[in-house]
C-alpha cells in the first residue's frame, strides 16, 4: 500500500525537516517487508493567499484518486499507537492500493474537504503548528511499521 502526505506548505531545511526524512526513511525499510511503501509527500502552497477553500482545491489536486483519505483534524478521532498501526495493516489487508493522510494549513482543512475524509485522525485536543504535525505523523507511521513488524521500538 502506497502512503502519502498531501500537506499545504513547503517545508524548509532544518531540524523539522531533518527529523521528517528520518522518520519517513526508518518506515520505509521496516515497511517495505509489511507491503507498506514509502510515505511519499506532496507539498501544495496557496501563493495568492485564498485560506482553507484555495488550499482544499490544491490539495484535492495532489490526493491520488480513489486513495483512503485520513484527515489530521483536532476535531477526529485519537489513537494509541498500536490501534494506529492495526488500522493501517487493516486498510492494507483489504487491498487498499493508496492511503492519503491530509494536513491542512495555518487555518485547518476546509469543511468541504475535511467531509470526504474516509476517517479523521487527532493529535490530541490541542492544536499542533501543521509543519510539526508532519513530524508527528512520520513517526507515527514508523512506529506503526515497527509494532506490525514486532520490533523492539515501541513500548507500552
Amino acid at each position: 500500500m502506497r502512503m502519502h502526505i498531501c500537506a499545504v506548505g513547503r517545508m524548509r531545511a532544518g531540524a523539522a525537516r531533518d527529523l521528517f526524512d528520518d522518520y519517513i526513511q526508518r518506515a520505509d525499510r521496516t515497511g517495505r517487508s509489511l507491503g507498506l511503501g514509502r510515505a511519499t509527500l506532496h507539498e501544495v502552497e496557496d501563493k495568492k493567499g485564498g485560506g482553507p477553500a484555495a488550499e482544499a482545491a490544491l490539495l484535492e489536486r495532489a490526493l491520488p484518486q480513489a486513495a483512503l483519505r485520513v484527515a489530521l483534524d483536532e476535531r477526529g478521532k485519537t489513537l494509541t499507537s498500536p490501534d494506529f498501526a492495526t488500522m493501517i495493516a487493516g486498510w492494507r489487508d483489504a487491498g487498499r492500493a493508496d492511503l492519503a493522510f491530509i494536513i491542512g494549513g495555518a487555518d485547518g482543512i476546509a469543511p468541504d474537504l475535511r467531509a470526504t475524509a474516509d476517517f479523521s485522525l487527532s493529535f490530541g485536543k490541542m492544536v499542533w503548528p501543521h509543519m510539526l504535525v508532519r513530524v508527528m505523523l512520520a513517526e507515527q507511521i514508523y512506529r506503526a511499521t515497527t509494532i506490525l513488524s514486532g520490533g523492539p521500538y515501541h513500548r507500552s
